[in-house]
């Protein structure tokens, strides 16, 4: 169960802003395993980790993104019910607060599935068909 780096990114917030990050990304071969997108006080926001954080950092600074770095722990667990309440129930029981959590991929994991909140969700829909 390691240390990792994450990376916190403010960006415009506009239809197709999370599709130039990740294309920006893509564009340096950076895996993004893991992140969360949102909005906050009108502008975007985005936590990632990424197999290159510092190259991922070169990217985001060459796009005027302001971008921070620290670090999180990262815990694989099982696909199953209860693995969630399990490692939070150890770190409550020591003293440690979980300030936010999110999900990505485990290195044995070929899919992940994506969850987005949308406006429209029925436009979503019909663009993915």
């Amino acid at each position: 169960m390691p240390k990792v780096s994450q990376l916190s990114a403010w960006m415009e917030n506009r239809p197709g802003m999370l599709a130039q990050v990740a294309d920006a990304l893509g564009a340096k071969k950076i895996n993004i395993r893991a992140f969360m997108a949102t909005a906050i006080d009108g502008r975007g926001f985005l936590r990632l980790v990424v197999d290159k954080p510092a190259v991922a950092k070169k990217v985001f600074a060459a796009h005027g993104w302001k971008t921070a770095a620290d670090d999180v722990v990262e815990v694989t667990v099982a696909d199953r019910p209860g693995a969630l309440a399990r490692v939070a129930e150890r770190l409550g029981q020591a003293g440690v607060n979980i300030d936010y959590a999110y999900l990505g991929t485990a290195s044995r994991a070929g899919k992940v599935n994506l969850y987005l909140a949308v406006g429209d969700a029925r436009s979503a829909l019909r663009a993915l068909r």
